[in-house]
C-alpha cells in the first residue's frame, strides 16, 4: 500500500479520538497496559492473526512474501509454515468448524485449507478487496478497507448481510484486521493506533482504544510499519502487534474516566 494511501488512512484518526455521544449512545473511550512483551518476527506483514485451541496463528502479506504461520508464542518462532504463491498477497485469516480461511488482497479469491493438514480444500470468490476475517462461530466477518464489514456463509462465502460502521454518525473507513470478542467486533483503523469496537448488529462504534506509543521509538526502523493484528486466547487475554514489529504485546483494555 502506497504512502498517499497511507496518508489517507491516518485522517480516519480524527473520527475516533474523543469520547463523545454518538447515535444515541455514549462512546466508550479506552487506554492499555502492558502485561506482557513477547518476540514476533520482524519480517512478518502482519494480515490476521488468532488463537486456535490454544495456539496462534499469523497470516502475512506483500507478493512474493505471504504466508501462513503457526508461531511458538513465547519465542515468536514460526513452527510451521504455508506459503503462497508470488503473486498472491495474503490477508486476513480465521478458522471455524474445522477449515481455514485465508483472504487475498486484490486478488478477488478466498482460499479454504483443512485445517489440520492444511491441505486446499478449495478457494471462493468475492468482490473488492480483502482486508480483516475473523468469526463468530457461525459466519465469517469480513472487512475491505472501508467502512463496510460483510457477514459470509462459510459454505460458499456468500454475504448474508452487511454493516456499515459509524462514529458520530460518520462513517469509519479503512477497517483491517478483525477479531471477535465477547459479542463485539474489534477492528484496528490501517494507518492509526486505534482499535474500534463495533456493534455487530448496528455496526455503531461501542468504544474506541487508543494505542499510541506501545511499540517504543526505540524499536522502531525505517521498515516499521502501522499497527495491525488482534488476538485473543481462551482465557480471555487480547494481544496486539503491527506489520513488521518485533514485539507481540498481551495488553488489559483500560476505560478512560
Amino acid at each position: 500500500m502506497n504512502k498517499s494511501f497511507r496518508m489517507l488512512a491516518i485522517l480516519c484518526c480524527l473520527l475516533v479520538l474523543p469520547a463523545c455521544k454518538a447515535d444515541g449512545q455514549t462512546v466508550k473511550t479506552y487506554g492499555y497496559k502492558v502485561e506482557e512483551v513477547l518476540p514476533h518476527d520482524a519480517g512478518s506483514y502482519t494480515q490476521g492473526l488468532f488463537f486456535e485451541n490454544g495456539v496462534l496463528y499469523e497470516s502475512a502479506g506483500q507478493y512474493g512474501q505471504s504466508s501462513f504461520r503457526q508461531v511458538d508464542l513465547k519465542t515468536g518462532r514460526v513452527e510451521r509454515r504455508l506459503n503462497f504463491d508470488r503473486r498472491y498477497f495474503a490477508e486476513g485469516s480465521c478458522v471455524l468448524d474445522g477449515r481455514l480461511y485465508v483472504l487475498t488482497w486484490q486478488e478477488h479469491e478466498c482460499f479454504v485449507y483443512d485445517f489440520n493438514t492444511w491441505e486446499k480444500l478449495g478457494s471462493h470468490r468475492y468482490q473488492g478487496e480483502g482486508w480483516g476475517l475473523t468469526t463468530d462461530g457461525k459466519q465469517l466477518i469480513m472487512s475491505n478497507g472501508t467502512s463496510e464489514i460483510t457477514f459470509r456463509d462459510p459454505k460458499n462465502f456468500q454475504v448474508q448481510r452487511s454493516i456499515t460502521v459509524t462514529l458520530r454518525g460518520q462513517k469509519v473507513m479503512y477497517l483491517n484486521e478483525l477479531e471477535y470478542i465477547k459479542g463485539e467486533i474489534w477492528a484496528n483503523v490501517y494507518g492509526t493506533d486505534q482499535i474500534v469496537r463495533i456493534d455487530p448488529s448496528t455496526g455503531q462504534v461501542r468504544g474506541v482504544i487508543n494505542l499510541r506509543g506501545i511499540l517504543p521509538a526505540q524499536l522502531r526502523t525505517s521498515g516499521t510499519d502501522v499497527l495491525n493484528g488482534i488476538a485473543v486466547d481462551a482465557k480471555g487475554n487480547v494481544y496486539v502487534t503491527g506489520k513488521y514489529w518485533p514485539k507481540l504485546y498481551r495488553i488489559s483494555i483500560v476505560e478512560k474516566k
